[in-house]
């Protein structure tokens, strides 16, 4: 006996959400009572094939939770691909935070991987966007007695401060100007230096969507304490890359935006781990015009290992 397969078809769509196309009317004709068992078995096989076909199909971002590579005490690296994204966790407990110039330091200009091996530091970022002297942050900074840029840029509501002066307050934190008393608080901190908010307080994406995509180099904050050094060297518009670090499990409190583009730069060497990441430039520029090599940088923060 042959039954009427549009019932069938409709229990199918409904249970198990899989598109019951023209052409497959024979495998739900078997799905008849005549067949019980049979159609149990055939009805368990689309669905197994069905969910595994979603699986594969469907694309994820690997948690870095699951795949943190602890360097040392303190020191964690996780690499997540395909996004080309690079996290390097830091526990303030076990590490200073330094602040390097291009204005304080003779003048000297270096690379990343330069300016770690001259001033003995496990890593270094760029410390932020300058101007076109090419020594200036884009926004205050200043490094213990040293003043970088004297004024504070009404634009960036983010001040990265450590070097603290007073125990009671966190070693490293960064600063929101939306959500924070910053008079309150600059004279507490040894160091500052101003960027862009890319999340607000409250885990809020506060960059404006945009077109145009470049690598970005950045730093956050986790709900811990940690210090996170964040480099991707694929192209995003920065909006979408900080909806990828609020997706992604690692408690991340606030971050804010360092640098772009090829001059962009996270070095990185300790206990065997070396590497050297390397913005692109944005989109519109042909990358085989410009090969990836690295800048000197007239800013940029690092870490040293505390003496314990």
């Amino acid at each position: 006996m042959v039954m009427d397969a549009t019932p069938a078809k409709a229990a199918i769509q409904r249970k198990t959400g899989f598109q019951v196309k023209p052409g497959m009317t024979n495998c739900i004709e078997l799905m008849s009572p005549c067949n019980h068992s049979m159609n149990r078995r055939i009805l368990l096989r689309i669905i197994l094939l069905v969910a595994l076909w979603i699986f594969l199909s469907t694309p994820s971002i690997s948690s870095p939770e699951e795949q943190w590579k602890r360097i040392d005490d303190g020191l964690f690296l996780s690499e997540l691909n395909p996004q080309k994204l690079t996290l390097v966790k830091i526990d303030p407990t076990y590490y200073s935070f330094k602040l390097l110039s291009l204005s304080e330091n003779k003048n000297m200009r270096m690379t990343a991987k330069q300016w770690c091996k001259n001033q003995n530091l496990i890593l270094a970022i760029n410390a932020g966007m300058f101007w076109t002297d090419g020594i200036t942050n884009v926004g205050y900074m200043k490094n213990f007695n040293h003043i970088n840029n004297p004024r504070l840029n009404s634009r960036y509501k983010a001040v990265l401060a450590f070097n603290r002066v007073d125990v009671t307050i966190p070693e490293i934190q960064i600063i929101d100007l939306k959500c924070q008393d910053f008079e309150t608080l600059r004279d507490k901190y040894q160091t500052l230096i101003q960027g862009i908010r890319m999340t607000s307080c409250r885990q809020e994406n506060v960059w404006e969507k945009q077109d145009k995509m470049w690598s970005v180099a950045a730093f956050g904050m986790d709900k811990s304490g940690n210090g996170l050094f964040i480099f991707t060297e694929s192209r995003y518009s920065v909006h979408d890359f900080t909806n990828i670090l609020l997706s992604l499990p690692i408690s991340l409190y606030n971050a804010m935006y360092l640098e772009g583009g090829p001059v962009a730069t996270l070095y990185f060497s300790k206990n065997g781990v070396e590497f050297e990441k390397i913005g692109s430039h944005e989109t519109g520029l042909n990358e085989s015009d410009f090969p990836r090599i690295a800048h000197p940088i007239p800013n940029v923060i690092g870490i040293v290992k505390k003496f314990r």
